[in-house]
């Protein structure tokens, strides 16, 4: 059972930015391709980017293109969002989610993977 735990959520001003990580401490996480989504109140969850396992493809939605980065690290069983720019809309609980061997050439719906995290708090505000 893949366990994994986000970090690096908090309060921020619009246009600072934030790195989340999400980090396995019992498994290798280098054969899963990676999802960070985020679900604010009365909304979906929704993936907002994608790496797989190799770092190859990397996917995300148009309101982050440009902000946000995706990473990973395997031989630290890591992966990572960068954002930059951050906005109050922004604002949600970001979880990160693993699929074995994932595509990420398009965005995937939450069912797609098998493995969550607990969720960080993102808030954006001034």
């Amino acid at each position: 059972q893949l366990q994994l735990v986000e970090s690096g959520g908090t309060l921020v001003q619009p246009g600072e930015s934030l790195r989340l990580s999400c980090k396995t401490s019992q498994d290798t996480l280098e054969y899963y391709a990676v999802g960070w989504f985020r679900q604010s109140p009365g909304r979906e969850r929704e993936e907002i980017s994608c790496i797989s396992h190799d770092g190859e493809q990397r996917h995300y939605i148009d309101s982050v293109k440009g902000r946000f980065t995706i990473s990973r690290d395997n031989a630290q069983n890591s992966a990572y969002l960068q954002m930059d720019g951050l906005k109050p809309e922004d604002t949600a609980v970001y979880y990160c989610a693993a699929d074995l061997f994932g595509d990420c050439s398009t965005a995937h719906a939450a069912t797609v993977y098998n493995y969550w995290g607990q969720g960080t708090q993102v808030t954006v505000s001034s």
